[in-house]
């Protein structure tokens, strides 16, 4: 348990490759915990024709623009996911990444630039929050996939589940600013100005920052460049490229990537999702992210504002600042798991735990609201049982936290073969963004409707579904990725140990000399040898 000193710095160049393709994953969570605040305002709901500046309010009207601004990022985001793997696969995560991050950059100025007057009205919202979800689906999947095919199996999960680190980190920060311009902006464009010109900070970070970082190792190896792959993995391990280690992991690479090459000529779509050993693992990665969907977690995420002001927090002060403080909790309680116990405790149990919690504590939220329903006119001060409500949920996001909040990335994340894991990744994302279009569009109506029995809900589904699931899974911690296909069924052990026997032996000279020159013959030899068999022809 904890951090390995030795560890870190050995693998700080890929904790450091996380950490940069990861803003892509703040503007995830910033974007999707931003919309919620920016619409409660009173000044935006009157400037785009969402209630009228004096007079009666209609509450379906302001539930249905704000299930829409929040929902629109997640229908672009379902179809961008599904569109990132043809192209991860063409052009290699990096540049996959940049791409979608300049995509996103002009749905972030449409939203920017609408004015709620004339031509640039709410349309102009829909159309950006639209098109920066297609870059943020696409950067989705492919940030994990590609972090966790440059990790090494001792820290994976703790590499991979920074990834979670960052969504929260983003989420806060949407708050915060919310909750600023709440006390200090009241009658002016920069409501919603602020908050989505200030997208533009952690695209730009990712941007630039990918131009620091190197290709996915496995995927070089994956389109027959095993020179650059061997290059690119000794120099993110901090070792020398002829060293015993790195030796041994790139054999297991292309073991693993020859023993496609020899059953197939080619990876068609059927043979991706329907071959041995990997049906079951996209089963898995759809229903994992139905699942975390519905534990509640994104209701809470997106419309905290309007939750807390449902359990006492009345005003928009107190309201927000409820919220800020949810998203510090979450941050902190995340962090602690990402880097302490994601890596001891395993996935199975942690994800157990965390739904039996979560359930619990949704109970308790619910039992309170029925029993003390908060006050029809607003009080100066939140009332007890308010404060014990708020405090039951800020308990609930711990146990999201350690659970289900990072580890649905970290296993779909694990479980794919280099061969399938944009498809893998792709399908888990748009599972993901499809459910959180679903939960995001009808939580103001469910919320409305349905008052306390809400919170009653979303606990049945965490101890009555989620937390058998957990205990159905395959576990996957201290495994590597090649691994994997002996999880699942896909090859024997046998046959992979004699496979990774053989590749070393094909490579035993050239290893063995500490030169560049000579270090690559070998692998030269086996790139020329390939071309003729499609240079690695598995993704095409």
């Amino acid at each position: 348990m904890g951090i390995n000193e030795a560890h870190l710095l050995k693998n700080i160049r890929v904790y450091w490759l996380a950490f940069i393709a990861y803003w892509g994953i703040v503007l995830f969570g910033y974007d999707t915990g931003v919309a919620g605040g920016v619409v409660q305002s009173k000044y935006f709901q009157i400037q785009f024709g969402v209630r009228p500046a004096v007079g009666p309010v209609n509450q379906s009207r302001i539930d249905n623009v704000s299930a829409n601004v929040v929902s629109v990022l997640q229908a672009g985001a379902f179809f961008g996911a599904l569109s990132s793997a043809p192209v991860s696969a063409w052009i290699g995560r990096r540049r996959t990444l940049l791409f979608y991050t300049l995509i996103f950059a002009v749905g972030a100025v449409l939203q920017t630039i609408a004015s709620g007057e004339g031509k640039r009205g709410l349309g102009y919202i829909y159309g950006g929050r639209v098109v920066s979800g297609f870059g943020i689906g696409a950067i989705s999947a492919v940030a994990p996939a590609y972090v966790s095919e440059c990790s090494p199996k001792e820290v994976r999960g703790r590499i991979t589940g920074m990834f979670q680190i960052m969504v929260a980190i983003g989420v806060m920060i949407s708050y915060f600013i919310n909750f600023g311009i709440g006390l200090h902006v009241h009658n002016s464009p920069n409501i919603w100005r602020i908050p989505f010109g200030f997208q533009f900070v952690p695209a730009g970070i990712l941007a630039f920052g990918l131009l620091t970082v190197r290709e996915s190792p496995r995927w070089l190896a994956s389109k027959g460049r095993g020179v650059e792959a061997l290059v690119n993995l000794a120099y993110l391990r901090r070792r020398p490229s002829n060293s015993e280690d790195v030796r041994h992991e790139l054999a297991e690479i292309e073991a693993a990537l020859e023993e496609e090459r020899e059953v197939r000529a080619n990876l068609g779509l059927r043979e991706a999702f329907l071959g041995r050993g990997n049906f079951i693992r996209f089963l898995i990665a759809f229903f994992i992210f139905f699942l975390q969907q519905w534990c509640g977690q994104n209701s809470v995420n997106y419309y905290a504002p309007q939750i807390f002001t449902s359990i006492g927090y009345t005003g928009a002060t107190n309201s927000l600042l409820a919220a800020g403080v949810y998203g510090v909790v979450k941050v902190i309680a995340t962090t602690i798991f990402i880097f302490f116990f994601v890596d001891s405790w395993g996935r199975k149990a942690s994800l157990f735990i965390s739904a039996i919690g979560m359930g619990t504590l949704f109970f308790i939220v619910g039992a309170l609201l029925k029993t003390h329903p908060p006050s029809s006119t607003p009080l100066p001060n939140p009332p007890a049982s308010g404060k014990a409500m708020a405090a039951m949920i800020y308990i609930y996001v711990c146990f999201y936290s350690m659970g289900w909040g990072p580890l649905p990335w970290v296993y779909v994340s694990d479980i794919f073969p280099t061969r399938t894991r944009h498809y893998g990744l792709a399908v888990a994302s748009s599972s993901q963004w499809l459910w959180n279009f679903v939960v995001s569009r009808v939580t103001p109506t469910i919320h409305t409707r349905l008052g306390y029995k809400m919170f009653l809900m979303f606990a049945s589904l965490n101890i009555g579904a989620m937390a058998p699931f957990s205990l159905l899974i395959p576990e996957t911690k201290g495994r590597s990725l090649e691994e994997m296909d002996i999880i699942f069924g896909a090859i024997s052990a046998d046959d992979r140990a004699a496979h990774v026997a053989r590749r070393r032996g094909q490579g035993a000279s050239c290893f063995a000399s500490s030169s560049l020159s000579s270090l690559t013959c070998g692998v030269n030899d086996r790139i020329l040898e390939s071309r003729g068999r499609r240079r690695f022809g598995l993704i095409r």
